[in-house]
């Protein structure tokens, strides 16, 4: 994305559970940048629990980055994607989006939420060159995926391999993770003024596990 974009990242340690923090994010991109087009919400925390053990506190927290930040980022740069009549959101999602598994209330609840409001962004962005659309992979072996199989091994007493093949792939007819490179080249298409009719779409790269 950089060679594409031609341009060097800038990093913030942001805290996405607090408005006030989002909103200095934006404020800061936008010193830098000079403007917003596109808008990734890639933000995500995962809690895996039985539902009748599972922590308010930590329902809360997922909720709040996983969905609650993605309405106050997009929030955050709509006016001014309005203004400059072209604007490209996309959400990261998740294949727990379109489907359920145990354990994972909270995770789900938030993921199925983000395409609801993608759709909802999708309209209200009909005839501003504004789209929205959502990214829902299946597993991709990123830290919070690490933390899951430590997680699942333990809710299920397995090794951390039989967690992998047994539960984490068992879904998806193709058995191997999605990678990250998958995720950005469908990214920037999304991003693309050629994608201009894709709006309010749900992209699924999930080795066929919601083909059945």
């Amino acid at each position: 994305m950089i060679g594409f974009f031609k341009s060097e990242p800038t990093f913030s340690e942001a805290n996405l559970m607090k408005e006030e923090a989002i909103d200095e994010l934006l404020n800061s991109t936008k010193e830098y940048f000079g403007k917003i087009d596109v808008l990734i919400n890639n933000a995500g925390i995962q809690y895996v629990s039985p539902i009748e053990d599972f922590p308010f506190e930590k329902w809360n927290q997922i909720l709040a980055v996983n969905l609650t930040s993605v309405f106050l980022a997009s929030k955050g740069v709509w006016k001014g994607m309005k203004e400059n009549k072209f604007g490209r959101i996309i959400n990261i999602s998740s294949v727990h989006g379109l489907r359920a598994s145990e354990y994972k209330s909270a995770y789900v609840s938030a993921k199925h939420g983000v395409i609801g409001l993608t759709k909802v962004l999708a309209l209200e962005g009909a005839g501003r060159n504004i789209t929205c659309n959502a990214i829902c992979p299946g597993y991709v072996k990123t830290p919070l995926v690490e933390g899951q199989i430590k997680d699942q091994a333990k809710a299920h007493n397995l090794s951390e391999s039989e967690v992998v093949q047994k539960i984490m792939l068992k879904k998806q007819a193709v058995k191997e993770f999605i990678s990250a490179d998958k995720i950005a080249e469908l990214a920037l298409f999304l991003a693309n003024e050629n994608a201009s009719a894709i709006t309010g779409s749900s992209f699924t790269l999930d080795g066929a596990w919601t083909a059945q």
